[in-house]
């Protein structure tokens, strides 16, 4: 009689560990591979979140409105940098009937814990009155924004400093270094008033610098100029 051959226990000890350690090391690649996508995914809308909020920045920028027409349109401030934001009047990029739009942009320290930049805008507004309200109100969003100024709110990117600069007479300027006059003659006082007349001045250019914070698709700080229409027909 011929005996019936088969495994022996040691040989099936043998394969299951074999096999078990070649589930682990597929299930490792895996898990790598799932990572790996997901943080290729992360990434890309990181890159696509700031190349959006620059794109915003020049539009935003393009579309200051200077004097807009109607009653008390001397009122109305087109642009101002009050060192925490920049607060900017301009068109509706829908019909001309739905008015102006305040637009602002700061960085500020969320729930998250991490510092952001930001970009609010109000609702269409078509009287001074109207206009009042949210210049003031995207002020306050830039230091102590309520539930009502957020809820208006994007965050673009992870950013540890803003700064910003304007172009005027050829050379950038911190747009807040021309306040400091003082007033003791009429000589300075005519100075000054020469010097806020300036500093409110729609700019030939203003310049943005951003330091991105670290762990995100960019780094380091990126600069980002604008120029005007005025000096540069056409753009």
């Amino acid at each position: 009689m011929r005996r019936a051959r088969g495994f022996t226990l040691i040989e099936l000890l043998v394969a299951i560990s074999i096999m078990a350690l070649l589930a682990v090391l597929s299930w490792r690649g895996l898990d790598g591979m799932s990572r790996a996508r997901e943080q290729a995914r992360v990434r890309g809308d990181e890159v696509l979140a700031l190349q959006a909020g620059l794109a915003q920045w020049g539009v935003d920028l393009d579309s200051i409105t200077e004097r807009p027409d109607g009653t008390g349109a001397s009122q109305i401030t087109p642009l101002d940098w009050d060192g925490r934001a920049l607060r900017i009047t301009r068109r509706s990029s829908g019909r001309a009937a739905e008015g102006l739009r305040v637009a602002a942009w700061s960085r500020r320290t969320l729930a998250d814990g991490n510092s952001w930049w930001l970009r609010w805008e109000s609702g269409p507004l078509v009287t001074v009155g109207q206009w009042t309200q949210a210049w003031a109100q995207a002020a306050l969003w830039a230091q102590n924004p309520g539930d009502a100024e957020r809820q208006r709110e994007v965050p673009v990117a992870r950013a540890d400093a803003m700064q910003l600069f304007y172009y005027r007479n050829n050379a950038w300027t911190n747009p807040l270094s021309s306040a400091d006059a003082t007033t003791s003659t009429a000589a300075s006082a005519a100075a000054a008033a020469s010097a806020v007349a300036t500093a409110t001045a729609l700019p030939d250019g203003v310049r943005l610098v951003l330091s991105l914070s670290p762990g995100q698709a960019f780094a380091g700080t990126i600069t980002r100029d604008w120029v005007s229409s005025r000096v540069v027909p056409g753009t």
